[in-house]
């Protein structure tokens, strides 16, 4: 019998085993696909040599995650690699403000109005970042807080909504970045404890960048399973999972998926029907002939760049997706070129590059124009580029990683209360009614992102089981 057996291969799941072998738990991981990896994988997507990441690609949640920083992965092959910027926002007239590791370049590019305001908005968090970032990932219950004061100095600047906080700005330039960084997890401006959420991707930034994974970010996954076995775990691919009855005696069983998928497996009935799946999105990995032609000049060196013409029409975007049931017109879209920081991703002189924006859940229909005029506003001739397209709606996000219900990449809708009590209001969110049964996905506190925080957290809750018994 085994201690544990895990249900996905995910950044989460593969951190859950890990801390779980690491402690001495004989552990078995099972995985639906061919590979291990769920949103941090890496495949030829579109032309051969052309080496995509079909969701996560940068990673400011990674390489700050105290859960990986406290793991050997370097050892397994993982190599994080930065460009010149960690992220650029452009408009219209060809500037660009950016996130820079430097708090005073970053600063410098909103303007001289808002460049005091955002020092003082972040320089307090900056020289605690470390424990802030591990109080405010452990949470709820799995940690006493290591700074209690800086953590409820935080919740006091972050939890009202991201609205209040940009307040503090006057030119758009400072407004549009910090509503883009909201955007990321696809809420809407005006939720609850937003602010935490741009406020975290900032912070991020200036401790350690946002990089990419060298190769793609299977590497990210490849690195924990390669732990995992050299600690005695075995990992199991090409396994579908339907019910619990299909996996091997265990005294404990974690589920790195959907809660709804981990209620029908486990037999749990109705117990997450209140759980609320958010908007998806609508993905294109290209194929690339040379640099995306974007006419400012910050974008060309940056890993990221949002696109977004100003505050409002990004608001008007997650608006449509998430409240209206529509797509936007104007997407406000995410994008990522790895190949600016990571030039063996394709053939010499190519790139591969990214973009997704976001559309009801379970939208069936194609935004491919919508999202390559946006581009082609900021980067005239970027189709004249394209050598190749793979696009993927919600149907085919939900295909290729069952966690992405409707396309919800965020395993769940980031709004409300749901934002920190997920997937139910409780204090041990990682249990379930079955006392042998725990969920770690994305579904679970600290949410989305390839940082294995949730996996890290559930192991925490199990170890604890398995010790009392």
């Amino acid at each position: 019998m085994h201690d544990a057996v895990v249900v996905g291969a995910g950044p989460n799941g593969l951190t859950a085993a890990v801390e779980l072998a690491r402690r001495g738990f004989s552990v078995a991981i099972f995985e639906a696909r061919d590979t291990v990896g769920g949103g941090a994988r890496t495949e030829e997507l579109t032309l051969p040599g052309f080496r995509h990441d079909p969701c996560s690609a940068a990673h400011p949640l990674g390489i700050n995650s105290p859960a990986f920083r406290a793991l050997p992965l370097e050892r397994y092959g993982l190599e994080w690699l930065h460009a010149e910027l960690p992220m650029a926002h452009p408009f219209p007239d060809g500037s660009a403000a950016v996130l820079s590791r430097s708090v005073a370049e970053t600063a410098a590019s909103f303007g001289p109005h808002d460049a005091g305001a955002y020092r003082r908005l972040v320089e307090p968090f900056l020289g605690r970042w470390d424990t802030l970032a591990r109080d405010f990932m452990s949470l709820p219950l799995t940690a006493l807080p290591r700074d209690p004061v800086t953590l409820a100095r935080f919740g006091l600047v972050g939890l009202p909504p991201s609205t209040w906080l940009m307040r503090r700005f006057r030119d758009e330039r400072a407004k549009a970045l910090f509503a883009g960084l909201v955007a990321h997890v696809i809420a809407p401006l005006d939720g609850f404890a937003t602010g935490a959420i741009g406020l975290v991707f900032a912070l991020a930034a200036h401790a350690r960048g946002w990089p990419v994974a060298r190769g793609g970010s299977q590497s990210v996954s490849d690195a924990l399973a390669a732990y995992l076995k050299d600690l005695g775990g075995t990992v199991h691919t090409d396994y579908e999972v339907k019910r619990l009855d299909d996996l091997p005696p265990a005294r404990a069983y974690i589920f790195d998926t959907s809660p709804t998928a981990l209620a029908r497996i486990a037999g749990l009935g109705r117990y997450y029907d209140g759980f609320r799946y958010g908007p998806g999105i609508f993905k294109i990995d290209y194929a690339l002939d040379g640099p995306v032609p974007w006419t400012a000049k910050e974008p060309r060196v940056a890993t990221t760049v949002q696109i977004g013409a100003d505050k409002a029409e990004i608001g008007h975007a997650l608006r449509a997706a998430s409240r209206e049931g529509r797509a936007p017109d104007k997407p406000f879209l995410i994008t990522v070129q790895p190949s600016v920081a990571d030039p063996t991703r394709a053939p010499e002189g190519k790139h591969v590059f990214w973009a997704y924006g976001h559309v009801p859940n379970g939208w069936t229909g194609d935004l491919t124009d919508a999202i390559e005029r946006q581009l082609e506003r900021f980067a005239p001739g970027f189709r004249d580029r394209v050598l190749a397209r793979a696009t993927a709606g919600p149907p085919e996000l939900a295909a290729r990683n069952a966690n992405y219900v409707g396309g919800d990449i965020a395993s769940g809708a980031v709004s409300g209360l749901q934002l920190l009590l997920r997937p139910k209001p409780s204090l041990f969110p990682y249990n379930t009614p079955h006392p042998a049964v725990f969920i770690c996905s994305s579904a679970t506190p600290p949410g989305p992102g390839v940082h294995g925080m949730s996996g890290h957290n559930a192991a925490k809750a199990v170890w604890r089981r398995l010790r009392a018994t």
